[in-house]
């Protein structure tokens, strides 16, 4: 198993990343619907999307999910 990289410049390009493009996505909904949070939201939600990746791209893996494949 390969253990995670610990490159904090990765995990800031996960979550700037997640708050653009999803607040880009927000944006373009707001212009269609004509309304004005959509924007806020998306940066959100693309906030939160961007630290998951970055928890799940830096915790390392666990040893016991290989058992769990080789005794199938």
């Amino acid at each position: 198993m390969e253990t995670p990289s610990q490159d904090p410049w990765r995990a800031f390009a996960y979550v700037v990343s997640g708050v653009a493009v999803y607040g880009f996505a927000g944006w373009g909904l707001d212009q269609w619907w004509g309304t004005d949070f959509m924007v806020a939201i998306g940066i959100v939600v693309g906030a939160a999307l961007g630290i998951y990746l970055t928890w799940k791209a830096f915790t390392p893996p666990d040893p016991t999910d290989n058992d769990k494949f080789l005794n199938q």
